[in-house]
């Protein structure tokens, strides 16, 4: 299993193998998520555009900016 020894500083080096299972690189950003107190996964947070392809569904029916713009003024009033 890989380790890291932290630096007065808080700092890590993140073990090479762990580096290329997550594709991480040089100024690539990792994402530390909790999992239960004490515990914690290390995520990579950067990712290419094409990456969130289909993470927004296609609409049913295209929508008109009138519609949007009622939807928006209804909802809106109800808010406040």
């Amino acid at each position: 299993m890989p380790t890291a020894t932290m630096t007065s500083k808080g700092q890590i080096t993140i073990p090479a193998v762990v580096r290329a299972a997550l594709g991480v690189e040089t100024g690539d950003r990792v994402e530390f998520v909790q999992i239960e107190p004490g515990r914690f996964e290390l995520m990579a947070a950067t990712q290419s555009v094409t990456a969130l392809k289909g993470l927004v569904r296609q609409p049913a029916s295209a929508v008109t900016i009138e519609v949007m713009n009622d939807a928006i003024a209804t909802h809106g009033a109800k808010a406040r």
